[in-house]
């Protein structure tokens, strides 16, 4: 994440997992079932910006799948180890990951898009490093190029995008194969996702 959005989850994430917790559907369940149909039985899935670990840590957890989750907000990996104590938590800035090894599936769902356009270009080297061979990568961004400045409970907090175009040749350069991109999609919360598959 950007230094602010880091700043941000710190300080406030406790305020966002209060919130999503009240909400009574997954309203991502759509796309991670497809992105379940191209992990095997036992995957190992890489959640990138993983939060407090649920509810989509949870939900591949649910599935038979392993989860490492990585996060800069220590206050979330708390949460997560004491949800799921078996599972891998890391501290760490996703930017600079480096972890020697790959990933069935690779997942940065409302993380990715608040890096900056810059990192999130440095960001798909990283994608393609942890990612094994036919793993899925999923990712949430804007719908077109530019960057935003949103406000949650009184703070800013920072979203950027490339161009659909840009996306597509950073996936091909970094051996991925698109399958779906669907700009903001109404069944799922208006989010913008992009799914693909390393070749």
């Amino acid at each position: 994440m950007s230094d602010s959005a880091i700043s941000f989850y710190r300080r406030l994430g406790h305020l966002w997992v209060a919130d999503r917790r009240k909400q009574t559907w997954l309203f991502e369940q759509g796309w991670l079932e497809r992105f379940r149909t191209l992990l095997p039985q036992e995957a190992h899935v890489l959640d990138l910006g993983c939060g407090p670990g649920s509810p989509l840590a949870a939900w591949f957890i649910g599935q038979g799948c392993r989860v490492t989750g990585i996060d800069s907000a220590p206050a979330m990996l708390d949460l997560c180890r004491a949800q799921f104590p078996d599972q891998e938590w890391i501290d760490a800035d996703m930017r600079c990951l480096n972890l020697a090894r790959r990933f069935d599936g690779v997942l940065a769902w409302n993380s990715f898009f608040h890096l900056s356009r810059d990192d999130q270009r440095a960001m798909f080297p990283v994608f393609g490093a942890h990612a094994a061979a036919g793993a899925p990568l999923m990712f949430t961004a804007g719908p077109d190029d530019g960057e935003a400045i949103g406000s949650l409970y009184g703070a800013d907090l920072h979203h950027a995008s490339l161009a659909p175009q840009a996306y597509r040749r950073l996936l091909a350069e970094h051996g991925f194969r698109e399958i779906a991109h669907v700009p903001q999609d109404l069944t799922c919360g208006g989010h913008t996702v992009w799914l693909a598959q390393k070749l």
